[in-house]
């Protein structure tokens, strides 16, 4: 079966299944809220902090916005993971072994589906956000160096939990995740580089360097993330594929 066969084919299952779950739908639409909360809520209590606290959070503004740009993927790849695990339990994903689907056919789909639901909420959410001026190309980019962390998460759940309850809780430890990106802002240079095995310090780093211009070292990070982001792909394809 063709690829355009197989997305045809699975693409209109997975949207009812999205419809018919409040969770899933939920999530779907988290990062747009997380765009819009951020944009009216973020200058005020910045205000405030810095009346407060005498602190300028202005200058962090690329870490709330690395924050949302990394959080899409990871949502994007809940939902796909906990898609697949209902299929698992349903039986769904033996039966498919005897239709006229390639199992490669059916993995790059389950890999590129979620790279492409995250990507689009990215594109919308980023400049909903607005706390830092991106252009279109720096956006483009950004977006293509957080994407791969949907497949990631999907299949980590996928691959490691038993079934959806567990999946859910493995999904709220993974978000200590995002303490990554928070201790190498923090840190900076060239301590940073201790949370590059976190896979969301990559995509971070990618915007950080674009938000100050500095468009060489930005390539040099996403082609490293790209590269890690496919060593740690690979034992969870086959993970996934037995």
């Amino acid at each position: 079966m063709s690829a355009a066969r197989v997305w045809k084919a699975l693409g209109p299952i997975d949207l009812r299944n999205v419809r018919r779950d409040p969770l899933l739908r939920w999530i779907v639409f988290y990062p747009l809220l997380l765009g819009v909360v951020a944009r009216w809520a973020t200058p005020p209590l910045a205000g405030w902090i810095e009346r407060r606290f005498g602190l300028d959070v202005q200058p962090h503004y690329p870490l709330v916005m690395s924050f949302l740009l990394v959080a899409t993927p990871m949502m994007a790849g809940m939902v796909i993971g906990f898609m697949l695990l209902d299929q698992r339990d349903e039986g769904t994903l033996e039966a498919l072994r005897v239709t006229p689907m390639s199992p490669s056919g059916y993995l790059v789909y389950r890999l590129g589906l979620p790279m492409l639901l995250s990507a689009a909420i990215t594109l919308v959410m980023v400049p909903l956000a607005g706390l830092v001026p991106i252009g279109p190309g720096a956006l483009l980019v950004s977006t293509l160096a957080a994407a791969p962390l949907a497949p990631l998460y999907a299949l980590f759940l996928a691959a490691f939990s038993a079934n959806k309850v567990q999946g859910f809780a493995f999904s709220k430890a993974l978000g200590v995740l995002l303490m990554g990106p928070v201790g190498a802002w923090l840190l900076g240079p060239p301590w940073e580089w201790l949370f590059g095995l976190v896979p969301l310090y990559w995509p971070a780093k990618v915007f950080w360097l674009l938000d100050a211009g500095e468009t060489a070292w930005a390539a040099a990070a996403l082609a490293g993330g790209l590269g890690y982001f496919g060593l740690l792909l690979w034992p969870l394809v086959r993970r996934f594929s037995r």
